[in-house]
């Protein structure tokens, strides 16, 4: 991130991840962040998100086999169409 990117856009959401137990057990934490990436582009319309490794670390801390149903981030979109993600407080 460089001096001159502004903040254009800034949420929190609550992103369900249910869908993800309706697959395989060993896949499921791997498709919970792609359901988080896919749900960011789809709702703050950017061009590419950037997943903190903290939200990363809460949907693998209890395993591959069990992600959280629903975890809480802040998203802020940027002018250049990038979007960062991260927890919220």
């Amino acid at each position: 991130m460089s001096k001159e990117d502004k903040v254009v856009l800034e949420r929190v959401y609550l992103v369900p991840l249910s869908d993800v137990y309706e697959t395989c057990r060993l896949k499921r934490a791997a498709r919970a962040v792609r359901e988080l990436r896919a749900f960011i582009l789809r709702h703050m319309k950017g061009e590419g998100v950037v997943i903190d490794p903290q939200v990363n670390e809460f949907i693998w801390s209890r395993g591959r086999e069990k992600p959280p149903r629903y975890v809480k981030v802040k998203a802020k979109k940027y002018d250049d169409g990038r979007v960062e993600v991260s927890l919220a407080e």
